[in-house]
């Protein structure tokens, strides 16, 4: 079995090569495993390594066609991890995203097509969805997308899609609410917040801080991936549910909490433009294939944040001293 991951020094991405690698799922036991990233802010080779000499690494982007006309053939499976994902950067400049989200899949879609390759997974988001206000999308919900992060997503899983439709390319797509966990990029809310509460400064909620979200660990995330990389069905979508849905106020609370730290230490920002109220995935469709959550979200954040604790070493050079975004 020989595997690409693209975007494989990236939060979710590394911690699914880790996986892989020390052979946390046995049907793929001794894959030769090829990373291929581009290393931008918030890829890491530092994330990967726990598995150093594990993998075969490529530095390089998913929009770049001669490189993936060299890398991509002789793989079995490819799995798209790539991605720009920050909502607070992407209505900043939102050229990077477009570029890598949709034109970045679609020249790899193209790759794939032409090395025959046996499977596709394309990694997704629940914000392609839009906002709920109760109940949870199925797979069949319209997308909706509110920001140009989701947008471009949105783009380059229709890209996928199209693929699938038009060439027949065997593409599997999953899509997850909110990741939490270890060697997460310190600029999302919970490893902002932590690090922030460590080193003495205050944390920005956004607004009334009432927006829901579904949080899920990246060991589960990563879990459901690779159950829809093994026997997810070609031209499939599959949501990969989270394990508790909490607003940002109520996630600020516990992580005050466990840091021991007070209310006081919370300040109020302007809310972001277009922020999504709510998120909620229906995970029933990969349940069926037997998908089940093993980190509760009380365990989850106590290890987190405890990870940061430990690993100042890892987080302290990407810490900009203007980072205060949620």
């Amino acid at each position: 079995m020989r595997v690409l991951v693209t975007g494989g020094a990236g939060f979710i991405g590394s911690h699914y090569v880790r996986s892989l690698v020390s052979g946390e799922y046995p049907a793929w036991a001794g894959a030769h495993v090829t990373v291929l990233d581009k290393l931008t802010y918030a890829g890491n080779l530092a994330n990967l390594e726990p598995v150093a000499g594990g993998f075969t690494f490529v530095h390089g982007d998913i929009c770049d066609e001669g490189l993936l006309a060299r890398v991509v053939p002789g793989h079995d499976v490819v799995l798209n991890f790539a991605a720009e994902s920050h909502v607070d950067r992407s209505i900043a400049d939102p050229g990077d995203f477009v570029r890598t989200n949709v034109q970045g899949v679609q020249t790899l879609m193209q790759a794939c097509l032409n090395a025959r390759t046996r499977h596709v997974v394309q990694v997704s988001t629940d914000e392609v969805y839009g906002s709920i206000d109760s109940g949870a999308w199925d797979e069949s919900a319209p997308l909706a997308p509110n920001s140009p992060y989701a947008a471009s997503k949105a783009g380059g899983d229709l890209i996928a899609r199209a693929y699938g439709q038009t060439h027949g390319l065997p593409v599997s797509i999953t899509r997850c609410g909110n990741n939490y966990g270890p060697y997460q990029y310190p600029e999302k809310i919970i490893p902002l917040f932590v690090t922030r509460l460590l080193d003495g400064h205050d944390v920005p909620l956004y607004g009334d801080g009432d927006h829901v979200r579904d949080w899920i660990h990246v060991d589960d995330h990563c879990r459901g991936v690779q159950l829809v990389a093994e026997r997810g069905a070609p031209g499939e979508i599959y949501h990969v549910a989270g394990t508790g849905e909490l607003t940002n106020r109520e996630l600020t609370r516990r992580l005050l909490d466990i840091l021991g730290a007070a209310w006081e230490r919370v300040r109020h920002v302007p809310d972001r433009k277009g922020h999504d109220r709510r998120y909620a995935l229906s995970g029933a469709k990969l349940r069926a294939l037997g998908h089940r959550p093993r980190v509760g979200l009380a365990q989850g954040l106590a290890e987190t944040v405890r990870w940061y604790e430990r690993n100042r070493a890892w987080w302290e050079p990407l810490k900009a001293p203007s980072q205060d975004a949620a």
